[in-house]
């Protein structure tokens, strides 16, 4: 690699790793592996980046990488045994005090005990404030699909939600 393309990426590390980190958390619901995915996702787009072919943004490029990468931790038996063995004998509450302030807001809660498939719109729609479209595109998926979830999600949220909490989700 010349010494161009290495500072080419690190910036692009340093540029995406923040809002990639948020996403990966947004889905495992774990800060470590997180990073641990964060990291796999430059490590992929490092091994493969001649592979680009800007049909999209860099940013949506390593969104969908990192999106792929959740899902296939989620998927995978190292997942699976983790969460057995918390359900079984409890987890170490992490001391960090950013993790207390998000393990507090009741509204981040709520979205992350959503389904991942309603999660995912939630999050992009929302918090990334991307369009029905841009949330299609981005999750490969038709903008009726979007909806739908969008919709289902609003109504799982409105049930667990106070009047206030549900105000702040449902002005669009």
């Amino acid at each position: 690699m010349l010494l161009s393309e290495e500072r080419a990426f690190r910036a692009i590390m340093e540029s995406y790793s923040e809002y990639l980190l948020k996403i990966a958390y947004l889905y495992v619901k774990d800060w470590q592996i997180a990073e641990d995915i964060v990291q796999d996702v430059f490590l992929t787009y490092y091994q493969k980046f001649e592979q680009f072919e800007e049909r999209s943004s860099l940013k949506t490029y390593l969104v969908r990488i990192t999106i792929n990468k959740c899902k296939d931790y989620l998927k995978s038996w190292k997942y699976r045994k983790l969460s057995l063995t918390n359900y079984f004998f409890g987890t170490k509450k992490d001391a960090s005090p950013l993790i207390e302030l998000e393990e507090r807001l009741h509204i981040a809660d709520a979205v992350l005990n959503l389904p991942i498939h309603l999660r995912e719109v939630i999050i992009h729609y929302y918090y990334e404030e991307l369009s029905v479209l841009e949330v299609a595109a981005v999750l490969s998926l038709s903008d009726n699909t979007v909806k739908t979830r969008l919709r289902r999600a609003r109504q799982l949220l409105k049930k667990e939600l106070t009047y206030e909490e549900w105000e702040v989700l449902s002005h669009e």
